[in-house]
């Protein structure tokens, strides 16, 4: 019994929906914040997620863009 937290079938499909949910809000909002959206694909390591989050919170001034 392998379990069903593996890579195969569906988790790999899990993890790719995840990873999504997770980057396409970086992706839309770090251009406010005067950083380029590609970074926004790092966001998928938890730890560098946060990283961006507390970058955003901190931030002086929002660099413009529409709302």
């Amino acid at each position: 019994m392998m379990g069903g937290y593996g890579f195969g079938g569906g988790g790999l499909l899990w993890l790719l929906i995840m990873g999504a949910l997770v980057v396409v809000p970086f992706w839309r909002l770090l251009p406010r914040y005067g950083i380029p959206n590609w970074v926004a694909i790092f966001a998928i390591f938890p730890l560098f997620a946060l990283i961006l989050l507390w970058v955003i919170a901190f931030k002086d001034k929002i660099d413009g863009g529409t709302a």
